[in-house]
This record gives structure tokens, sequence and C-alpha cells, in this order.
């Protein structure tokens, strides 16, 4: 079996597992959580299962997401499973510890990140292939993607590089044009290297320029007093897609009076779930 169970938690009417696996793209251990929905243990639900892929945000672990971000309600209700990934390789390397947690969902090349932060192909190329082999009653081929901050510059940089794969995609505050600003540089310039020209792989406000997949709308929800707003510059991505194939297609909703915490998150989550369902054929 690819995966270990660590642990079991009944929730919801359903199960979170919290996984582990060798990775053969990060060459290290990797954790991740895997929500199963109650339909997942009906003997008389016999079809398999859709899936969102929900993707957590800087500095956090799977646990984030599945503690505070109260997805399974939403997962029960509409019948789909949630994997969570963690955000990098927690490796005792005192050379990585700017990289813990910090992953950014891009493939590293520089030293000593290039060996083993490969979030981007470790999503697609691995976690992926390994549920879909281990977990023959979920659907990959009717799946979704989501998440918070970095983690919704992740959904936003997975989505517009591989459209056919998913039914739809959705943000919460998430990083929209990491190489305008210092932050974004920060990291790019650490795990990619001086040269810009590679960055723009990994900038969401520059895919959306190239996209050519299906016309379906993109959902975002921006608190008004989130902390970190002039860094996320959900307007640079709207203003980003005029022209385009997804020109009039991004939702962006301001939430009046909401920060960038989970409890922003999780007052959304409910309808982000109500919008992935109906392109999963959910409702």
């Amino acid at each position: 079996m690819a995966f270990t169970i660590e642990e079991s938690f009944a929730s919801f009417g359903g199960k979170m597992l919290k996984l582990s696996h060798e990775s053969t793209v990060n060459n290290c251990k990797m954790n991740l959580n895997l929500y199963l929905p109650h339909q997942y243990f009906d003997p008389d639900h016999k079809e398999q299962l859709p899936v969102l892929l929900f993707l957590s945000g800087l500095n956090s672990t799977p646990d984030n997401i599945s503690e505070k971000a109260y997805v399974p309600p939403s997962a029960n209700k509409y019948g789909f499973a949630v994997i969570l990934p963690d955000t990098s390789p927690r490796l005792e390397d005192e050379r990585l510890k700017n990289g813990i947690g910090a992953g950014m969902y891009l493939d590293a090349t520089q030293e000593p990140w290039s060996k083993n932060f490969h979030m981007y192909s470790y999503i697609l190329k691995d976690l992926l292939p390994s549920i879909r082999k281990e977990y023959t009653k979920l659907n990959l081929d009717r799946m979704s993607i989501c998440g918070h901050s970095m983690g919704g510059m992740g959904a936003l940089i997975i989505y517009l590089r591989n459209p056919v794969l998913f039914k739809s995609c959705s943000a919460f505050a998430p990083l929209t044009h990491p190489i305008g600003v210092k932050n974004g540089q920060k990291y790019f310039k650490l795990f990619l290297g001086a040269d810009e020209s590679k960055w723009t792989n990994y900038d969401p406000s520059c895919l959306i320029k190239h996209y050519d997949g299906p016309k379906r709308p993109i959902l975002i929800h921006q608190g008004t007093s989130d902390q970190g707003i002039k860094d996320l510059i959900p307007e640079y991505f709207l203003e980003a897609s005029k022209g385009t194939k997804l020109d009039g297609l991004i939702h962006l909703k301001y939430a009046e009076g909401y920060d960038h915490a989970y409890y922003f998150v999780s007052t959304f989550v409910p309808e982000q779930c109500e919008f992935h369902a109906k392109y999963l054929g959910l409702s």
C-alpha cells in the first residue's frame, strides 16, 4: 500500500484520515489528510465519489483546513471526498528552514531545495496518481480544486496550467501576482533563482493570459479587512483576465469586515463547496 494511516477520526458522519507516504517526487516522507464522507462507507452507494483538492496556506499543515475550515459537513451533504496535502516536506535540515511550510506549489530548481521541494509535480505526478490507485472508490476524473492564501495561489496555478484535470476552481484570499510583491519575490528567488522569466510559470496573473481551457468561472472570496490584501492584489488578477478566455468569468466576491483567518474561510466554505458541487454534477 502506498499510504500509511497514521490516525483516523470519525467526523460529521465520515472519517478524517491522517496519512503518510514515501514520495518518489519529493524524495522523502509526505503527510496529508483525506476526508471520506459517509457515502464512501455506504455499501449501497455504488458510484465512485468525486474529489475536492484543497490546498493550505503559508506555514500551514493539512490540519489547519481539516480542523478549522469545516469542510466535512459540505462534503457529506454533496458526497465528495477531500484531499488535503501538506504545504511542503517536513525535513529536519537547518538549510531548509525557510522552505518548511512554504513550498509555494512550485518545483524548486535551486539548492538545497531542488532535491525535495517539488510541490507542483508532487501533487500532479505523485499524490493524485497514488490516491487514484489506492482509493478506487474515488473518481479523480471528477475533481475540483481550491485553496487558501498560498494554497489559493497554488489552486490557481495548478488549474490554469491543467484545466482539463479539474471541473472547477475556487480560492480564499489567494496570492494572485506573487512576482509583483516582495513576499512572493522572496520565495521565487529562493526556490527558482534570479532569472525572473522562470517565475511566470507559477504566477496566476501571468498564466491566465495564456489560459486555453474550458470557459468556466473561477470563484474567489476576499476579506476587506485582510491585513495582507495589498500583497494579495485580487484586483490585479481580475484586470489580467480581461481579453482572455476567462474574461468576465472571475467571480471576485469581497467579504466586508472579514480578515485572512479561518473564521473567514469557514464562513464561506459552504458557498464554495456548493459552487464545486454544481460542476462536479452533485447538485
